[in-house]
């Protein structure tokens, strides 16, 4: 039942899912060292063949990780993810963008409000989602070192989705290879609705560009404009410059 384990007990089942060397970062007033042991882990994971994933301990993550596992062992499913074929991450964002598209085509005038002018976005040039609601703690976090070679290979052990908007499993490890292969973009943090990415630095982009870009992640998660931004030429002018992507998915 959810709710019956210690944070502890979390962090010690979380463990014994991934089955990989991990470290616990309780709450803190203070995130430099953990980030510090993130980046220093993304220089060694290179070497030593491995992703980190900043990983929030959370009853509801660690059930959707068990859930989409269906009745195979942890082994198997990653297994299997890992071993077949992916579609292409930019045919999958393209088919579900002319879905939404279609879906307004008879409400006159809203696509065009809902693009709006790409100006107005913030930057943003961290994770977002390692504080509290209260924005005065660190929540709890497991730094995983996930022993895949490709960073998109991360879902096979952090199956993460395939509820409400949110993509399958297989998507997500199909946007990633794109996005990493076109931008260098990285999944890094991940809670039970919310994923954000790393980029290697913040790339120029034409308008045009950012614009493209902005298209592919309200695809990909529409919430964040939906519920977040407001326009996709909002959102567009933010990702312009920011080295941090962040999706949420209600």
């Amino acid at each position: 039942m959810r709710g019956e384990h210690t944070i502890e007990e979390q962090v010690e089942q979380l463990k014994k899912y991934l089955g990989c060397p991990c470290t616990y970062y309780p709450p803190s007033d203070d995130c430099q060292p953990m980030i510090s042991d993130f980046c220093q882990a993304r220089a060694r994971g290179k070497k030593e063949g491995f992703v980190p994933m900043l990983i929030a301990v959370d009853e509801l993550l660690l059930e959707c990780f068990e859930l989409n596992g269906e009745d195979k062992s942890a082994g198997q499913a990653r297994q299997e993810l890992l071993s077949a074929p992916l579609e292409s991450g930019e045919e999958f964002l393209q088919n579900r963008l002319s879905e939404y598209k279609e879906s307004v085509e008879e409400e006159p005038g809203y696509w065009e409000q809902l693009m709006g002018e790409v100006a107005g976005g913030e930057r943003i040039d961290r994770f977002l989602s390692l504080w509290d609601y209260d924005g005065k703690q660190t929540i709890p976090i497991i730094l995983a070192e996930i022993p895949v070679k490709h960073p998109w290979e991360v879902f096979a052990y952090l199956p993460f989705g395939g509820w409400n908007e949110c993509p399958a499993n297989e998507e997500h490890m199909a946007v990633a290879k794109y996005w990493f292969e076109k931008y260098g973009a990285v999944p890094a943090l991940m809670t039970h609705d919310v994923l954000e990415y790393v980029l290697p630095d913040v790339r120029g982009m034409s308008k045009e560009q950012a614009l493209d870009l902005a298209l592919e992640q309200y695809a990909y998660c529409n919430d964040i404009v939906d519920q977040g931004v407001e326009t996709v030429g909002r959102l567009a002018d933010g990702l312009a410059k920011s080295s941090y992507w962040y999706f949420w998915w209600d």
